[in-house]
């Protein structure tokens, strides 16, 4: 039986109102522990696969902008 990583890390934020889930992010990005980095990446599929096309550009500018 293999751990779907994904299923977890959505079942430990699942019922979690706006605050729980900006300190999550918050806490994850300030510890600077790569076993974050998998559930970051999660929350922004999550993100991703709710926002419009305008919005995944914005995203994708200012993601382009913060690694130049």
């Amino acid at each position: 039986m293999g751990l779907n990583l994904r299923h977890a890390i959505l079942d430990n934020v699942s019922g979690s109102d706006a605050s729980q889930i900006e300190d999550t992010i918050t806490d994850a990005i300030s510890s600077g522990e790569e076993k974050m980095l998998p559930g970051l990446g999660v929350l922004f599929e999550v993100y991703w696969n709710e926002v419009d096309q305008d919005a995944r550009q914005d995203i994708i500018d200012q993601i382009t902008q913060g690694v130049q």
